[in-house]
């Protein structure tokens, strides 16, 4: 079998927000993949072995290896999945609807997330869970804000895109560190929705093969 035509090989943490939105986008484009854990907290965080070291030289996850190539970066890696892989499609193909797709998934992913990521938080000590909670907090109440005028079922209208991937995971964030989502209506219906589709339930980190068994749905 050629190495274009392997099965895809998923590097993937249970609890990692944007390898969940990685293994969404899999689930939803029907598309079957290995998965191999790589634990971020056992070992010193196995992300920093050699081996993976030389998969993802920024020694994070996601890493997908799929046709012949190996990405990292969860919306590189959803990006390259919509263009040789469109249906479903996760872009709209509206482009006023495509850019706000964008724009919402590029606040969460750039914006909200990175600032309250583990390696943020090591450096932080006893201030984590506040920091957290304030990064999540004003990201929050800007998405609250623009989703107000974009949403539909979803976040931009009635189809689900890139930009629900990248909200689900961080909801799910929030709700760990313990974050007040009262102000959030439009946030927390959108999240309910989408937790009700069989490609998130699936991706889920609490149906992952390496979520800790007290963790297991």
């Amino acid at each position: 079998m050629s190495a274009a035509a392997a099965k895809p090989i998923l590097y993937s943490y249970f609890r990692s927000s944007c390898s969940w939105r990685v293994r969404t986008a899999l689930a939803l484009k029907g598309i079957s993949y290995d998965l191999v854990p790589v634990n971020l907290i056992k070992d010193g965080g196995q992300q920093f072995s050699a081996e993976f070291k030389a998969l993802n030289p920024m020694q994070q996850v996601p890493a997908l290896k799929i046709d012949g190539i190996i990405l990292s970066q969860s919306l590189a890696i959803i990006n390259y999945l919509e263009e040789t892989r469109p249906n479903p499609r996760l872009l709209p193909q509206d482009p006023k609807k495509r850019a706000q797709v964008r724009m919402i998934a590029d606040h969460i992913v750039s914006g909200i997330q990175p600032l309250q990521n583990l390696s943020v938080l090591k450096q932080m000590g006893e201030k984590k869970m506040e920091w957290a909670q304030n990064c999540i907090t004003s990201g929050f109440q800007a998405l609250e804000q623009i989703l107000q005028q974009t949403a539909g079922r979803y976040c931009v209208g009635d189809e689900v895109s890139m930009a629900d991937l990248c909200l689900v995971p961080q909801v799910a964030n929030a709700e760990r560190f313990k974050v007040d989502m009262g102000p959030y209506p439009t946030i927390t219906r959108i999240n309910k929705a989408l937790l009700e589709l069989e490609a998130f339930k699936i991706s889920h980190p609490s149906r992952q093969p390496d979520t800790p068994a007290e963790l297991r749905a």
